[in-house]
């Protein structure tokens, strides 16, 4: 797949564009009144690899191509927006062509920053989201239904199409976005671009005391779960941002963190979206590629090129882990850890492959 890409939403002033600057060492304009964000802001941020380095040193190659995620701010949404309110269906748009969705929620209290409701209210904030969320989806699917009930009466296999559509319209008349129920969108109708089909992951903004406080964190996670949900500090994400490798992992100890708030994002959306990444390793170049978690060798041969998948004979391939210990690929091959796979080989995260195809004029 291409550079990931991830949506953060939220409403105004719960620190996402503060937050967005610290992710993506940009530096846009994070201000305390709404609407500073007025178009989407896209930073691309290389995912952290510690295997590329030193797969660069054994290939004695400078050229290192980390996987990439984009990260998109979207303008903060308010009550209302699905149907134009604040910037409204512009920044709705901009949410569809994401892959997941970070919702930022505010978890601190802080009188000197403004909140568009005059006080933070975590669980009500994300229900202000979640609404405008589904009613933009609800606008979709309305405008769809009609439609492809009329197609039905004149094709008979669009039946089951149209029954889907009105189990996910019913769904999103309840209130629920699509996320708690995805089964109910069957491929066929993936072209709607729903929003509340993509995958969430809730970003709780915490204060720097937050950071320690267990049982904040607890109640925050029990208002969204099962989903994904992550604690971070922004402040501290923007102190850590102009620090060096060392001073920013002594700053992160001392708040009892192990991870930025970059990495653990990063880590949660593969997760979510069940992703891994698979290595190409030579003297020109090393480099990591983004799959879905499954992918056969030939799918992800087709992540570097079509003709790859098309033309694909077999994939030579090595564990990073074996690779590093024998030394070199001829070493590790005299040892046997080379192996030749065939076209259902399911890749694993720690493949380091080389792939031969043949495309016939």
């Amino acid at each position: 797949m291409s550079s990931l890409s991830i949506g953060i939403v939220g409403l105004p002033n719960v620190g996402k564009s503060t937050l967005f600057n610290a992710l993506t060492g940009s530096n846009i304009l994070a201000a305390n009144y709404p609407f500073a964000t007025i178009e989407p802001n896209t930073g691309v941020v290389p995912v952290p690899d510690a295997r590329l380095e030193k797969l660069a040193d054994l290939y004695k190659t400078e050229k290192v191509i980390p996987a990439t995620v984009s990260f998109v701010d979207i303008a903060g949404l308010v009550a209302g927006a699905s149907n134009g309110e604040g910037l409204g269906n512009q920044f709705l748009s901009h949410i569809r062509s994401t892959n997941a969705i970070v919702q930022v929620v505010r978890g601190f209290a802080d009188p000197d920053v403004i909140h568009v409701s005059e006080q933070a209210d975590p669980e009500k904030d994300i229900a202000a989201i979640n609404t405008e969320l589904v009613l933009a989806d609800l606008q979709t699917v309305t405008k769809r239904l009609p439609k492809l009930e009329k197609e039905a009466r004149a094709n008979p296999k669009l039946k089951p199409e149209v029954e889907a559509l009105q189990a996910i319209k019913d769904l999103l008349d309840s209130g629920q976005p699509l996320w708690t129920q995805p089964d109910l969108l069957p491929d066929s109708l993936q072209d709607l671009h729903l929003i509340t089909a993509k995958q969430v992951i809730y970003l709780f903004n915490l204060d720097e005391a937050g950071l320690g406080d267990q049982p904040l964190q607890d109640s925050l996670r029990q208002l969204v779960a099962p989903s994904a949900c992550l604690f971070v500090c922004a402040k501290l994400e923007s102190e850590l941002k102009d620090l060096d490798q060392g001073d920013a992992k002594e700053l992160l100890e001392s708040y009892g963190q192990t991870e930025s708030g970059l990495v653990q994002l990063i880590h949660a959306a593969y997760e979510t979206l069940g992703l891994q990444s698979y290595l190409t390793a030579g003297q020109k170049e090393v480099k990591a590629w983004t799959i879905k978690k499954g992918f056969t060798a030939p799918q992800a041969a087709g992540v570097i090129h079509g003709d790859f998948e098309r033309g694909f004979i077999a994939a030579d391939i090595v564990s990073y882990q074996d690779l590093i210990e024998t030394g070199s690929l001829s070493t590790a091959k005299a040892a046997g850890k080379l192996r030749t796979e065939g076209k259902t080989y399911v890749m694993q995260p720690d493949d380091i492959v080389e792939f031969k195809f043949n495309v016939s004029k």
